[in-house]
């Protein structure tokens, strides 16, 4: 009973830290562009997790049979994910970053399925097929401008390459640390985009980064939801099952469009709405399936 608890005050952390970093990155790309933000990001986060790594003396060997999985876990899922996340969150608004992304349970059926050869069953059909709707309807339905719907399209991009690195990683040894797998899958993710930052770090307004708000931002980004909201999450998914835990995913959307809301001023439409509950219910139906 202790460890449920317990495991559901991280979840729940995890899932609420995530849901807030729409806003920030909805503050701070208005003076880091998103692929530099990742990028700075990533490295606020490896020296976060080292610190981590190290003080609890974690061991850092990995077999090389795996050496080609964690990079594509890094490129897939660190670089590619987290760059077309925040291009469509800068793109779009807190909300729309939030409930996009939040359909990546139902879209890890389908992966799951391909790679992982699990049972694809009428429910996780149908928790797909509402997802997808609800999707549609958020980008490409009602008064929303063009630049919303390319955030959305980035944003589902983000929601794909996340539910496939998230089945890759199930093909990691369950016995390797997850602090020693992000800290090498975020290397590798930051190796990949360093020479394409490195030629635009010129034009930053280094002036404006000494704001509160923007170096602020930056720590929370790297520091809270990257190494925390990381290792919260999978410590909290070792003391409850992978079903139960999934059903805390839910806070981010919910977060993510209060604080948009409350913060960033965000209207909230009637199709807004319709597609999030489709989202949801869909995400829903796969976290309640029977094995």
């Amino acid at each position: 009973m202790k460890n449920t608890l317990l495991g559901s005050i991280y979840l729940t952390l995890a899932a609420s830290i995530w849901g807030g970093m729409y806003v920030v990155v909805k503050v701070v790309v208005a003076v880091i562009p998103p692929l530099e933000l990742v990028w700075m990001r990533y490295l606020v986060a490896i020296v976060a997790l080292l610190i981590i790594g190290f003080i609890t003396r974690q061991k850092w060997r990995i077999e090389k049979r795996y050496f080609l999985l964690i990079i594509a876990i890094g490129v897939i899922g660190n670089a590619i994910s987290i760059v077309t996340q925040e291009t469509g969150t800068m793109l779009s608004t807190a909300q729309m970053g939030a409930i996009i992304t939040s359909s990546t349970p139902a879209f890890m059926v389908i992966f799951a399925r391909l790679l992982l050869k699990e049972q694809l069953t009428l429910k996780k059909w149908l928790s797909v097929c509402l997802a997808t709707i609800g999707v549609f309807l958020i980008v490409g339905i009602g008064d929303v401008d063009l630049s919303s719907k390319l955030g959305g399209i980035a944003l589902l991009i983000a929601a794909l390459t996340w539910a496939l690195m998230s089945v890759l990683v199930k093909r990691l040894p369950s016995d390797y640390s997850q602090i020693v797998v992000t800290t090498y899958s975020i290397s590798v993710a930051l190796i990949v985009l360093t020479p394409f930052v490195l030629p635009r770090l010129h034009a930053i307004n280094i002036s404006e980064l000494t704001h509160p708000t923007i170096w602020g931002g930056l720590l929370y980004l790297g520091i809270v939801s990257t190494a925390g909201g990381f290792l919260l999450w999978n410590r909290g998914l070792q003391m409850l099952n992978a079903s139960s835990g999934g059903i805390f995913f839910f806070f981010q959307p919910v977060v993510g469009t209060l604080l948009g809301w409350l913060i960033l001023g965000e209207n909230i439409g009637v199709t807004f709405w319709i597609g999030s509950i489709l989202i949801l219910t869909g995400v829903l139906f796969v976290m309640i399936e029977k094995k």
